[in-house]
């Protein structure tokens, strides 16, 4: 039996109250309903600017309208000191994913990620502090490695940030730092690679690149890459991320100060990519299969390469990745195939 086998069954066994933000993301649905799955109580906080009451009706659908009673939604933005406070009153876990995860987003407007990403970060860190929480797991990001060349990336060696988002994600890590050693607050950092899903936006100028392209191959129009193509990605399937925070939240082990890398461990350049998604998308649309790419400029704010060393989380937290990145897509297509494809 693998460590997260472990950690599920002592779950179905023991209900909790988890906060987790950002709940209506396709992270935090995530982890809502696989929470909810193993009979815990779920704090759901998140305001809906960046995610979607659709994702929640997803979860309730999925879990059923027995262990949605589990579930208790709070309308409001982690800016909002009070907000955090009512939100983590009675929690024994903080799953922390609230956040404006784009980094052009980011370079278009840096005051609104620093808002969202590091003063809400350190409300909800307050707030979980107060609440006297046994762990504080948080959204980290590999935007923190910023320019240093090292591949694969080892955590305790990152270098310049690239962007305004990097810049955000490395302080909460300082934050978080800081709080285990001032206040004995027990957190966890994951720094999570290029996550996929089920419920990840396709649309909108930021959209993420793997929804988008799946969207558009299945509505018939050719994706654009940004550049080359030659950059590289480590991409990770949604289900990984939910088995990290899992582990990182439950592991009965002091863990003073952490911070892990989590992704698939193998580099996809985005070239390889397109055709993955591509030879997956043809499968249920044949026409997919003759469309070729569009290559544009390369994004300001973006690094040329990325993948992760797994050693400290296998060995510590004992997480395994159980999906390629063709297994995570086969999971996603339904999901994303019911989706409207972009404008444009």
């Amino acid at each position: 039996m693998s460590r997260y086998d472990e950690v599920r069954a002592a779950l179905r066994g023991t209900p909790c109250t988890w906060l987790v933000t950002g709940c209506a993301g396709f992270i935090g649905s995530s982890l809502a309903e696989e929470l909810l799955r193993l009979g815990q109580r779920v704090v759901g906080l998140d305001s809906l600017a960046t995610g979607y009451a659709r994702n929640l009706d997803d979860v309730r659908q999925g879990v059923g309208d027995a262990a949605w009673t589990g579930f208790r939604f709070i309308d409001g933005d982690v800016r909002d000191p009070g907000t955090c406070a009512a939100a983590c009153a009675g929690a024994d876990y903080v799953l922390h994913q609230a956040a404006i995860g784009s980094v052009p987003r980011s370079v278009h407007d840096p005051l609104e990620t620093h808002e969202a990403n590091l003063t809400g970060f350190l409300n909800v860190l307050l707030a979980a502090r107060d609440a006297g929480v046994r762990r504080f797991v948080y959204a980290a990001s590999s935007a923190t490695y910023g320019d240093c060349e090292a591949v694969p990336a080892v955590e305790d060696r990152i270098g310049r940030p690239l962007s305004p988002y990097a810049v955000t994600k490395h302080a909460n890590e300082l934050y978080a730092g800081v709080f285990e050693r001032a206040y004995g607050v027990r957190c966890v950092g994951l720094r999570y690679f290029n996550v996929f899903g089920r419920r990840q936006d396709p649309h909108g100028e930021y959209a993420a690149v793997i929804p988008r392209w799946v969207a558009e191959l299945l509505a018939g129009r050719p994706c654009t890459i940004h550049g080359d193509g030659e950059t590289s990605r480590d991409f990770c399937y949604v289900a990984d991320v939910v088995q990290a925070n899992l582990l990182a939240a439950c592991v009965d082990a002091e863990l003073p100060g952490a911070v892990y890398n989590v992704a698939l461990g193998r580099r996809t350049t985005l070239n390889e990519l397109f055709r993955l998604i591509r030879g997956v998308v043809a499968e249920v649309e044949p026409r997919a299969a003759a469309i070729e790419p569009r290559y544009g400029p390369f994004r300001p704010g973006d690094v040329r390469h990325s993948q992760a060393d797994l050693s400290r989380i296998r060995a510590l937290l004992g997480y395994e990745p159980a999906y390629s990145v063709a297994q995570g897509l086969r999971e996603a297509l339904s999901w994303y195939a019911r989706m409207p494809a972009p404008a444009g």
